[in-house]
């Protein structure tokens, strides 16, 4: 039985720059953080000739090509593992839809464990990649590559993404204290919203493609705002990082149409009358979580509990995609 898991993710600044409609003209910047919540693959040898899968749904199956989840399918095949006499499982801390990058935790950690299966090791950014082929090269998935290469590498890491799809990696260089400072102020509440990123993912993806101005503008700020979000983290200056948190949540905001909506407008007003100094919506928008920077942590927990949301106390993952068990 092999067992792996991939972190989920917060993005810190610059997300939306990852996607290959924008970065393959411009070039792309994002600051992620990796959480100590996660997707986990279990593999296991099974007994009956048939591949069996258990998600969110169930699948029996005798060959690949009958897999109806389309990243399952396309990771065996790329990976050229016929089965039968396989049982994939998947289970994951928090569900799809949420704005946490679950798709890319869960591409990482199933690539890892079929390499596993097939006793081969694969470094992080090469794994990080193979699933961005998979996403978006092969299912043209309208998404970016933040989210498979923060699940692969873990940590607080700073990602450029060129225009000739290279990518570099460069942890995030914090002191012990800001690190731990950063870690104790974020806050994490679920709005109660799940949402599909695609609508709104198409529509950024389409508006770049034809070069809409205000689009471009909306994401040529954005990634300047990631870059002094890095440069504000590295300087341990949190209340000047909290304040780009709060005008890229502003900006974000006027990037398409569904990215918030009147409660979540309220919400995070809410927020920050008790004690937020920044925050924004996780994820492309319309649902999932607030992520807020705080000092005064404790009005903002009654405040937002009192209103209905469930706070997720999260810290910060530094393993990236990881084998809990092969035996």
């Amino acid at each position: 039985m092999i067992i792996t898991r991939s972190p989920l993710r917060i993005s810190l600044g610059g997300g939306g720059t990852d996607l290959p409609s924008y970065y393959r003209q411009h070039g792309g910047f994002v600051v992620s953080a990796a959480i100590n919540r996660y997707v986990y693959i279990t593999i296991h040898q099974a007994f009956r000739p048939y591949i069996m899968l258990k998600y969110s749904k169930l699948e029996e199956v005798e060959s690949v090509d009958q897999i109806v989840h389309p990243i399952i399918r396309e990771a065996l095949k790329r990976l050229q593992i016929p089965g039968p006499h396989l049982e994939i499982v998947s289970i994951s801390d928090i569900p799809a839809g949420t704005g946490l990058g679950s798709s890319g935790s869960f591409t990482t950690a199933l690539l890892r464990a079929l390499h596993t299966l097939k006793n081969d090791f694969v470094p992080p950014q090469e794994l990080a990649e193979e699933a961005c082929e998979i996403e978006i090269g092969r299912l043209a998935a309208p998404i970016g590559k933040q989210d498979q290469y923060i699940a692969a590498c873990g940590g607080i890491t700073c990602f450029q993404f060129l225009p000739d799809e290279r990518v570099t990696v460069e942890p995030l260089k914090m002191s012990p204290e800001a690190l731990a400072n950063l870690e104790d102020n974020l806050l994490l509440f679920f709005t109660g919203y799940t949402r599909s990123a695609s609508d709104l993912l198409h529509d950024q993806d389409a508006r770049t493609r034809h070069n809409d101005s205000e689009m471009l503008a909306n994401l040529h700020f954005v990634k300047q705002l990631g870059m002094e979000s890095r440069d504000a983290l590295q300087a341990g200056d949190l209340r000047r990082f909290a304040e780009l948190m709060h005008c890229h949540w502003l900006r974000k905001k006027n990037r398409s149409p569904g990215m918030s909506n009147p409660e979540i407008d309220e919400l995070y007003e809410l927020g920050r009358k008790n004690g937020a100094l920044g925050g924004k919506l996780i994820g492309a928008g319309g649902g999932g979580f607030l992520l807020f920077y705080a000092e005064n942590k404790t009005q903002l927990r009654r405040a937002l509990r009192e209103a209905g949301l469930r706070e997720v106390r999260v810290q910060f993952d530094f393993a990236g995609t990881s084998v809990l068990a092969n035996s």
